[in-house]
């Protein structure tokens, strides 16, 4: 496996330090490491490769090296080995290779020039310098030579040349006059880059005798003056005026103004040029135009842009300039020349070269014997360098043999590396425009790991922000590093830290339980190291009380605040400002602790105020923003939130007491009334304040008990009658001593989740509760009854310990009993426990059923033994079903149901079963885990019962004299039908009933034909089928006979919902006998006279109906003023009353009354509101006073409702009371439901137009009770209910029994006043 660590080259020796590449010329080395390490020699310091030195001043050649053991250092001078020692002129410094040439006592420069290389060696290698090239500088005089004046034509060109000589480095050109002021340029007059000065055009004023170039020697500090240089301009005006002065007037002569000319460049000359420049330097291009107008000069790049960013145009745009160029730069430049007259350009083609640099240059490599590595060294240029290599400063190719090394071009590759491998290994890359020189040690070292972080370094760092751990190392093969939390702690992993490559631990979140101490273990194959970091992270810097918008009134006094909330080992540093900058420097700014006053405010004062708190390890700030305004008059009184107290001091401080005192703040025109105190726990739930106590509003000081471990901090809440003032600054803190646990926890369970096991569950204390580090549990059990011993285990801060392997269902005692660091809470109490349950495995036995009416049985059964049920026993379930119906023989579905009968109970009652038929049961015995065995099935059958309606009755056929009747037969017989009950009766024209007719009909028919009958009469007929039991549910129909046979016959309507009838046309031909009638209802149905009663959470409704008998009604309900749909309940039977139930206590209801098959017919709406909820229903209803009253009013309508009808019955008994009597049809007629045997409404399928039915007190003034409207779900569990505790069953079941139709003047007779009552349960 391929091992390498890298560390830089070039100026430094053994860069060791947290085992990364690391720069000797920009970061020096580690002390220790330098100290106790072999290093081969790195170069640190050297001269440059073109040294120019001051002839004058001594010469001084640097060459510093760093290794171990410390480097000795040689030189050679133009390739031969330089003697120092036979020079008395020449001397190395102490300790280092920098050599001293000694001119300045008497030694000539020049006598040193040459090329010097310094190799610095030590037993693991040698490294070597530049070659460093020494010149002294050279700063020649200007040669003698006689200048002529420069007579030049007003607007001609002109160059004046300063051909400087030629010194070392070149001299910087600069144009003066004699009294050492530059000559201004401009864009007709400037100075080119080889010093000449250019003129485009030239002007009058450009006449002068002291143009003086000169050239300055910056190593030598000398500046060279050449000799001045007059020019002469002659303008073409002044010409002209001296040749008329020698001429005669008859002489004709002029010459001509100064002439305009187009562009013509100075320089360069020609239309093209080349320009050769090095990559990385600045590229100058010039060009100079003389033309009349002054010629502009512009830059173009043939086929591309000049680089953005890097292009500069100087000298009035004559000269362009790109720094850094590179190869991309090379391409045809283009200068143009113009003004109005032409212009003119030039191509520059430039070819940028480049010397060599570096692509990878080589560097440090620090193996352990047996690792591989590689030395690699690449280099670009133009043209392209070429590389070659030096071991210890001499070519690799007669350097002594290495086995390990192997040379592939610009790589060294090493295998199996030993000790004698290290070496200095130099890389050359070189062409013609100069070289690179690189060394790069490799150094074979065997070194126990070693970490360079100071030990117990301490990190702090702010919650929620990021924590970097270093963790420094180096060692020889590289060490692998490991971090651990705590002394004990397990090696950290995870998504929670990031390991970097520099061994340093980062935890992107730090929370205030990453505190603590970190270690850092740093092995390799020869050792081990650790060292250990302290972490400590603080609370966040909050301001908890910010400056707030603040509007005041000119030359008033305004005050922000600025409480903050710190850690208590930060110390926080707060600076207001305005408008982001200093507070001015005014005696009406005062700066408190916690808030800025400003005094006298003015208009200036308007602006931005913000707080800004720092800390070593954080910063906040809160801004707000202030408003003067003009007073306005003297507003009245405002009475305010008391201000919040301050000043908050703790004295008297104990283990589990402290006393607290405060300064109000000011009342604001209202008493404070009382002091809340609250106190924070900055140990467990910093942030979080809770209630601690209240005191009177005169007291300042208030003594509170304390728990232990608790880091507190109080605060004090003023109150008046308008509110509570915000909460003062929180006082110092106080942290309690730790304690033992003062209790233990609570809700202490045992229950078995699996037959062989224990769970034990508690409530946990809190961290409040714990009274110090280390909260445990002691849990203990052992098994009742038995002479065990205590079985305890210690867990840690959970809820809940599970026991394994424990018999089934048995008691055990269990106490649980906290603990901590400091000790055990006081002895717990036991509580008793059970393992966990079974199924029960045995039935119950001699199960009887006892058959106490057709709907209605009881079923007895022996108790199992306890201690076959193995559990808690929960109770007995009865599964029981119909097997068929008696009167069909035909099977049906088995639909099985279910009563759950609580505790030891040994029966139970069954409720409603269907007369006349078979059933069968089973009883389970049930405890926590679920239900044993079954009993044996069990066979009962119930008697007879009354039938329903039959199912149908049609009307068809009408004649003269005749109707035929069809029907169909009870869907529920109940029993053998024994014969059906026919009675029917005419109807006049004005509603009135006349005689009752009754023919019994065998079982056995289906239809009937009635004869004798009044022609054009409508009949009401009544039919219902018996059992031996009785009579059953009636069902109605109405007809008409024809007045003659050719009247037109409508199709009969058979019995539905709602209200129908049949119609056929009439004879005008009348009976002129016509019998006794009584007054019956209209035909048109209506609801009216709506009715509620409400109490609590039900409410009473009740109505009256006018139209067709045996109407089925609805009544819906919902929260007036609400949206929501209407709920719809459907009425029992054809009562004229509905109890609501489950209403809510003190709310308005919008209620309305329909009838089935009326489409769209429906009361008006009526509202009522429930009563408001009672605090409490233990209450005797007989001694409230509204109970009393109430029956007090009942008793008053019934005396009432008694009278009325005696009155009128005396009258002739009209058919309107035979609907009284229908409109107060009996609360308990409520059948009982076919396909779960529960009590619920009626409804049956086949019955198209039921009858209303009445309730009547017999003769006899006894009231019967028939079905009852109770649900199963009042008595029992699961699918169909339970029984009341003692196993009975409420309400009596019979078979339904419908009333019969009126007969004569019995139909008068008043409703039942028990009844009545009903209505209102």
């Amino acid at each position: 496996m391929l091992k390498k660590k890298n560390i830089s080259a070039s100026k430094a020796s053994l860069v060791l330090f947290l085992c990364q590449i690391i720069s000797a010329l920009d970061v020096p080395l580690d002390s220790k490491l330098l100290e106790e390490l072999l290093q081969p020699p790195t170069i640190t310091q050297q001269s440059p490769k073109d040294y120019i030195v001051d002839p004058r001043e001594n010469i001084v050649i640097q060459c510093e090296a760093k290794g171990k053991p410390p480097p000795s250092f040689s030189w050679t001078r133009n390739g031969t080995h330089f003697d120092i020692d036979k020079d008395a002129l020449v001397t190395m410094k102490p300790n280092s290779g920098t050599l001293v040439i000694n001119i300045m006592n008497g030694g000539k420069a020049e006598a040193y020039e040459g090329v010097y290389q310094c190799t610095a060696r030590n037993e693991r290698g040698a490294a070597i310098s530049n070659n460093i090239v020494i010149r002294p500088s050279r700063s020649p005089l200007w040669t003698k030579e006689k200048l002529e004046p420069n007579h030049v034509r007003e607007g001609d060109s002109l160059v004046l040349h300063c051909r400087p000589p030629v010194g070392l480095p070149p001299p910087i050109i600069f144009w003066m006059d004699n009294a050492f002021q530059k000559l201004p340029q401009s864009e007709r007059v400037s100075q080119g880059l080889n010093g000449d000065l250019y003129f485009s055009n030239v002007q009058p004023e450009d006449s002068r005798e002291d143009y003086i170039c000169y050239a300055r020697f910056n190593h030598t500090q000398t500046i060279q003056q050449k000799q001045p240089i007059s020019v002469k301009v002659f303008s073409m005006d002044s010409l002209n005026d001296t040749i008329a002065a020698n001429l005669s007037d008859t002489d004709i002569y002029g010459a001509k103004s100064v002439t305009e000319r187009q562009p013509v460049l100075l320089t360069p000359t020609g239309s093209t040029s080349t320009k050769v420049e090095l990559r990385g330097n600045v590229l100058l291009l010039e060009c100079i135009a003389a033309g009349l107008p002054t010629p502009v000069i512009r830059w173009i790049k043939e086929g591309g842009e000049l680089p953005a960013n890097r292009t500069f145009f100087e000298n009035f745009k004559k000269t362009l300039k790109i720094i850094d160029v590179s190869e991309a730069d090379s391409g045809n430049y283009k200068c143009i020349a113009r003004n109005t007259l032409g212009s003119v350009h030039h191509v520059i083609s430039v070819t940028v070269k480049a010397a060599p640099y570096w692509i990878t240059a080589p560097r440090n490599l620090v193996l352990s014997p047996g690792e591989d590595g590689t030395l690699i060294c690449r280099a670009n240029g133009n043209p392209k360098p070429n590389i070659s290599w030096l071991a210890n400063g001499v070519p690799i190719a007669i350097a002594p043999e290495d086995p390990s090394r192997k040379v592939d071009g610009d790589t060294i590759i090493f295998s199996h590396v030993q000790e004698r491998s290290s070496a200095v290994y130099q890389c050359n890359a070189s062409n013609e425009y100069g070289y690179l020189l690189a060394n790069a040690f490799v150094n074979v070292l065997a070194e126990p790991p070693r970490i360079l972080t100071p030990a117990d370094k301490l990190y702090q760092v702010i919650a929620d922000s990021p924590a970097l751990l270093d963790c420094a190392y180096f060692g020889s093969p590289k060490p692998e590093i490991e971090w651990f939390k705590g002394v004990k702690g397990s090696i950290l992993r995870g998504s929670e830290y990031i390991f970097h490559y520099n061994g340093t631990l980062e935890i992107p979140v730090a929370q205030k339980d990453s505190s603590g101490t970190y270690t850092c273990v740093a092995r390799n194959e020869l050792g081990k190291i650790q060292n250990e970091v302290q972490l400590e992270v603080k609370d966040p810097t909050m301001i908890i009380k910010q400056p707030e918008y603040k509007v005041i009134q000119r030359y008033g006094q305004v005050s922000f605040e600025c409480i903050i909330k710190h850690d208590s080992t930060l110390l926080p540093t707060v600076i207001w400002l305005k408008d982001n900058d200093v507070l001015p420097d005014d005696e009406r700014f005062l700066v408190g602790k916690d808030n800025l006053t400003i005094m006298n405010v003015t208009d200036k004062d308007d602006g931005t105020y913000t707080c800004v708190v720092n800390t070593t390890l954080d910063s906040v700030s809160a801004s707000a923003v202030l408003t003067v305004v003009a007073a306005p008059p003297t507003p009245a009184i405002i009475y305010a939130r008391p201000n919040p107290p301050f000043d908050l001091e703790l004295t008297g401080q104990l283990e589990r007491s402290i006393e607290l005192s405060w300064i109000p703040g000011d009342e604001n025109n209202s008493p404070i009334t009382n002091f809340v105190i609250e106190y924070e726990d900055g140990l467990h739930e910093p942030g979080v304040w809770h209630h601690q106590t209240e005191v009177p509003g005169t007291q300042t000081t208030v003594h509170l008990k304390l728990s232990p471990y608790v880091n507190y901090s109080f605060r004090v809440i003023a109150v008046n009658e308008i509110g509570r003032s915000q909460p003062s600054e929180p006082s110092e803190q106080y942290l309690t001593k730790s304690a033992s646990p003062d209790e233990n926890p609570s809700n202490v369970q045992g229950i078995g989740s699996e037959p062989d096991n224990l769970v034990i569950t508690w409530e946990s204390l809190t961290d409040f509760q714990s009274n110090g580090p280390g909260l445990q549990y002691k849990v203990s059990w052992r098994q009742k009854d038995v002479d065990d011993e205590w079985t305890s285990v210690i867990v840690a801060n959970v809820s809940k310990y599970i026991v394994s392997g424990t018999p089934t269902f048995v008691p055990y005692e269990i106490k649980v009993q906290a603990l901590n660091d400091l000790g055990y809470a006081p002895e717990p109490s036991e509580v008793i426990g059970h393992s966990g349950e079974d199924l029960p495995m045995v039935a119950p036995g001699n199960v009887q059923v006892h058959v106490i009416n057709s709907t209605l049985a009881k079923v007895h059964w022996d108790p199992v033994p306890l201690k076959s049920v193995r559990g808690h026993l929960q109770g007995y379930k009865v599964y029981y079903w119909k097997v068929q119906s008696l009167s069909r023989r035909s099977r049906r579905h088995v639909e099985k149901n279910i009563l759950t009968f609580r505790g030891n109970k040994t029966f139970g009652m069954l409720p409603g079963l269907e007369p006349y038929s078979s059933y069968k049961l089973n009883v389970r015995v049930v405890n926590g885990k679920g239900e044993g065995p079954a009993s044996p099935d069990k066979v009962f059958k119930t008697p007879e019962g009354v039938p329903s309606s039959p199912s149908f009755l049609k009307i068809t056929n009408p004649t003269l004299d005749s109707l035929t009747l069809e029907w169909g037969s009870p869907i529920h017989p109940n029993g053998v039908l024994t014969s059906y009950i026919l009675k029917f009766q005419p109807i006049n024209n004005t509603h009135e009933l006349g005689p009752l007719v009754e023919i019994r009909i065998p079982a056995n028919e289906s239809s009937l034909i009635l004869k004798n009958l009044n022609y054009s009469t409508r009949y009401k007929f009544y039919f219902n089928a018996q059992t031996s039991v009785g009579s059953g549910s009636q069902i109605t129909e109405e007809a008409v006979t024809i007045m003659d046979e050719a009247g037109i016959l409508r199709p009969a309507v058979g019995a539905g919902k709602g209200y129908s009838e049949t119609l056929f046309a009439t004879s005008p031909v009348m009976h002129t006998v016509r019998p006794t009638f009584y007054k019956v209802q209209p035909l048109y149905p209506r609801i009216r006279n709506i009715t509620t009663a409400a109490a609590e959470t039900y409410a009473n409704i009740s109505w009256e109906y006018e139209g067709p008998d045996h109407t089925n009604f609805y009544v819906e309900y919902g929260v007036a003023g609400s949206k929501e749909d209407w709920k719809k309940e459907i009425v029992n039977g054809s009562r004229s009353f509905f109890v609501l139930k489950g209403l809510t206590p003190g709310t308005a209801y919008k209620v309305r009354v329909g009838a089935e098959g009326l489409s769209g017919f429906r009361s008006s709406e009526d509202v009522f509101e429930t009563g408001p909820a009672m605090a409490s229903r233990q209450v005797d209803i007989a001694t409230q006073g509204w109970f009393i009253g109430l029956m007090c009013a009942v008793a008053l309508l019934i005396l009432i409702l008694l009278i009325v009808c005696f009155i009128r019955r005396n009258k002739g008994g009209k058919y309107p009371v035979k609907e009284k009597e229908d409109a107060h049809a009996d609360p308990e007629i409520q059948p009982m439901k076919e396909d779960d045997g529960t009590f619920g409404e009626y409804s049956d399928a086949e019955d198209h137009k039921p009858l209303k039915k009445g309730s009547r007190t017999p003769s006899d003034r006894t009231v019967k009770k028939e079905d009852s409207d109770d649900s199963l779900v009042d008595y029992g569990e699961g699918v169909n209910g339970q029984f009341n505790e003692d196993g009975s069953f409420i309400g009596q079941y019979s078979g339904k029994k419908e009333k019969e139709p009126a007969e004569g003047n019995e139909s008068s007779e008043a409703p039942s006043p028990v009844n009545a009552m009903n209505s209102f349960v």
